[in-house]
């Protein structure tokens, strides 16, 4: 049933450009640390850069436990799951970095994303992902489900922020800037945003 792959290409590609929900995976070194799961949607928020290489936006939230811990040790799975359409589950096993608004490779990453207005949405930083190993699996458990719409909240909530509300939103936030286990987070104050 389940079969592994050295690239991101043809129908693996095809499929997960083409879901509108896929969920992020990572956890601390520490062995009573917590592993945090996420769910991520946002048309236009995710993208396959090379075949190796995938990217997606970190929009503001009430945490920031992914990047505190791909800052730590990197570790990080990605997973979509089919709601419609055949039976189907891929999986990407990597690295991951969290490229932060101040980095110099900030405004070429945000190319690769034309349909999301980065001030909308409190962007804070974009996780590039590195394949390590790519899986598939048959969702055959999964159940049908329909896809009616990305929801508009998230927008309507942080389009009214600009640099400094924002970081005074996250400082105010108990696990923006220290993940759960005390684990660095988010740099603050956020850095201008240079795009």
């Amino acid at each position: 049933m389940g079969k592994t792959y050295d690239r991101i290409d043809g129908r693996l590609r095809s499929f997960i450009e083409s879901q509108p929900l896929f969920f992020t995976a990572t956890a601390p070194l520490s062995g009573d640390g917590t592993v945090n799961l996420s769910p991520k949607g946002l048309t236009g928020s995710f993208a396959v850069l090379d075949e190796q290489t995938v990217a997606y936006l970190d929009f503001a939230g009430s945490n920031a436990e992914t990047i505190a811990h791909l800052r730590e040790n990197g570790r990080i799975t990605l997973m979509w799951c089919a709601f419609q359409g055949p039976p189907t589950i891929v999986r990407v096993h990597g690295r991951g970095e969290a490229v932060f608004r101040d980095d110099p490779r900030f405004p070429e990453l945000l190319r690769h994303f034309p349909e999301i207005e980065p001030g909308r949405h409190g962007l804070r930083a974009v996780i590039v992902v590195t394949a390590d190993l790519v899986r598939d699996s048959c969702g055959y458990a999964v159940p049908l489900m329909t896809y009616e719409a990305d929801r508009d909240l998230h927008g309507k909530r942080f389009a009214r922020e600009d640099d400094a509300s924002l970081s005074e939103y996250f400082t105010k936030k108990e696990h923006i800037a220290t993940s759960l286990d005390g684990l660095p987070g988010l740099p603050l104050p956020l850095p201008p945003s240079t795009v």
